[in-house]
This record gives C-alpha cells, structure tokens and sequence, in this order.
C-alpha cells in the first residue's frame, strides 16, 4: 500500500458517513480477515472480522483519531475472540495432490502464535516485515526474530533441515 495507514485512514473518516465506512471496509478489511484467519483459523478468524467491523461501525466517529486502524481493529477482533480462542486448524484436502508440502499443516500448528502469523503474512500474503510488525504493535526486528524461528522450526517439522 503506498499511503501510509493513518493517512488513508484521515482521507476515508470524511464524507458520507456509509460510503465512507464502506471505501474503509473495502481497503481493510482484506487484509485484517487474512490476519485474524491466520490468527485464529478460518472460521473464528471470519467472526473476530465481522466483530472488528462491526467495532468499526459502532465507533466510526472515534477512529479518527486512530493512527493505525489496521492494527487497531487488529486487536479488537482479538479480544472479542478471547473466550472462545482456539489452536488454528489447517485442514488437509482429501485428494492426495498436494500443492504444498503434505507436512505444512501440522508444521504450522505447531509453531507459536507469532511465529506462524509472521511467516503466514510474510510468506504466503506477501506483507512486508513491518507490516506485520504495524499489525501487532511490535518493533520490524521483533517479526524478524518470529520469521527466523519460525522457518527454522518449519524446516525441522518438514524434515527439510536438521535438529543440531
């Protein structure tokens, strides 16, 4: 994205109060389902985003004054799921062609709540280290550190490096 967050979250608050709410769903909310998705699992991850959202609504005068809305709704959608917060589920298709590595699945599930929404995001959504380190309030570093653990682990899950 070429406009920062908060600058295009200060051109989307003015005007039409539901044209705008929806110019704002339709650049965010992309990007905040696949977050929570990764987060939470397909399932949960979709309601935490229609909870987030409907956040938005409720309090679309006050995110005016939100810097990174992104991330802020990020959060939201995060602690509305609290009570029901479960371990992400990859299903496995049931044909036996894959276009990823068979193991991935239960790699993934085995990594640390950063550890996969870093190399998830990065990796498979193409967003940038300090996206993701805008997303969950981190310093670029901090994501740096969960993107190399994490493949390293992913690696030795999959078999493709060995444990030293």
């Amino acid at each position: 994205m070429a406009v920062r967050d908060g600058e295009m979250n200060r051109e989307l608050i003015s005007g039409s109060r539901v044209e705008k709410f929806e110019e704002f769903v339709s650049v965010y909310e992309p990007r905040l389902r696949r977050a929570l998705v990764t987060r939470f699992g397909t399932e949960e991850g979709r309601d935490a985003t229609a909870e987030a959202l409907a956040y938005a609504w409720e309090h679309w005068d006050s995110l005016k004054a939100v810097a990174n809305p992104l991330g802020y709704l990020y959060r939201v959608g995060q602690s509305r799921s609290r009570k029901r917060e479960l371990r992400v589920v990859f299903l496995l298709p049931e044909t036996t062609e894959h276009d990823f590595e068979p193991k991935l699945p239960e790699a993934l599930r085995k990594l640390s709540d950063h550890q996969r929404l870093a190399v998830v995001l990065v990796h498979a959504y193409s967003w940038r280290v300090t996206e993701v380190a805008e997303l969950l309030g981190v310093k670029p570093n901090t994501i740096q550190n969960h993107l190399a653990r994490g493949l390293r682990r992913l690696r030795i899950s999959i078999g493709a490096e060995h444990e030293e």
